[in-house]
């Protein structure tokens, strides 16, 4: 059901719409394949499925909205979770870690999160219960979604229109670039795990 190239044949542009607005915004997003269905479109759209120029601004505007609804929820509803301090999940001193941390580093991550599967889902919620300014979320929102929507699926066309009868070579192309959207995630996972042994 997630397979990134029969998504694209079927569903078409408004589908591609949903899943990138879901995946940007709603918790139960971050399962979506949000950088490989960006990379299929673009290689569909060099085959003349669908304007590259009209499925980037779409889809620019799918993953703008969904952060927007991702930080509401956080500022409306995520901060009472974490202040009732009943959970190790759902703690307040998170919530004060979380608003230094975005304080100091809040629109680089924004824009970053974009490009790494899970994080991007959940950095608005997060910025939203972190009580980020909301005008800086929303510049640095837009910036990111203009950056990843276009990059991926360029990146996509200019594939597509480079290789002949690219559908044959389309899935391992796909498992390829997964890899590599876990890359960063993969690396600071294991820069933490060699560090945090040294400190000890």
């Amino acid at each position: 059901m997630l397979d990134p190239i029969t998504l694209v044949k079927t569903i078409g542009l408004l589908g591609i719409f949903i899943l990138i607005f879901t995946e940007s915004g709603l918790f139960f997003g971050f399962f979506l394949p949000g950088d490989t269905l960006l990379f299929a479109a673009g290689i569909f759209a060099s085959q003349g499925y669908f304007p590259v120029g009209v499925l980037i601004g779409i889809c620019a505007l799918a993953a703008i909205l969904g952060d927007n609804v991702g930080y509401w929820t956080g500022n409306t509803m995520g901060r009472r979770l974490f202040e009732r301090n009943s959970s190790y999940f759902f703690n307040k001193n998170r919530v004060y870690d979380a608003e230094r941390f975005y304080k100091k580093h809040g629109s680089i991550t924004i824009i970053a999160a974009r490009f790494i599967p899970v994080i991007r889902t959940f950095a608005p919620i997060v910025a939203g219960v972190a009580k980020m300014r909301y005008k800086t979320f929303f510049l640095y929102n837009v910036i990111g979604g203009i950056l990843w929507v276009a990059l991926v699926t360029l990146m996509g066309y200019y594939l597509g229109s480079l290789i002949p009868d690219p559908d044959r070579l389309l899935f391992p192309v796909l498992i390829f670039v997964l890899l590599i959207s876990f890359l960063p995630a993969g690396m600071h996972l294991v820069g933490q795990y060699i560090f945090g042994r040294k400190s000890k």
